[in-house]
């Protein structure tokens, strides 16, 4: 009967050492694809606000008010 229990206890330790190795691998393939789709998604809103700070300076640059400077008035005042 002691031989049974032993050859018992080994299968059962054999089973727990497999559902952990398991665990471990499911683990680590969540972990990596985690780490891709983070990086695809960071690589892209980068580029997608590189983009928007490129298209705004663009359109900046077409609408914007030429600045009037102050500094010389008139000699004509029409405050007489």
């Amino acid at each position: 009967m002691n031989n049974w229990h032993n050859e018992y206890l080994a299968e059962d330790h054999r089973q727990d050492i497999l559902k952990q190795s398991e665990k471990s691998r499911f683990a680590k393939t969540a972990t990596q694809s985690q780490t891709n789709q983070s990086g695809l998604f960071a690589r892209t809103m980068y580029n997608f606000a590189n983009w928007m700070i490129a298209t705004g300076k663009q359109i900046r640059k077409r609408y914007e008010v030429p600045a009037l400077t102050c500094n010389n008035p008139s000699s004509n005042s029409f405050a007489r």
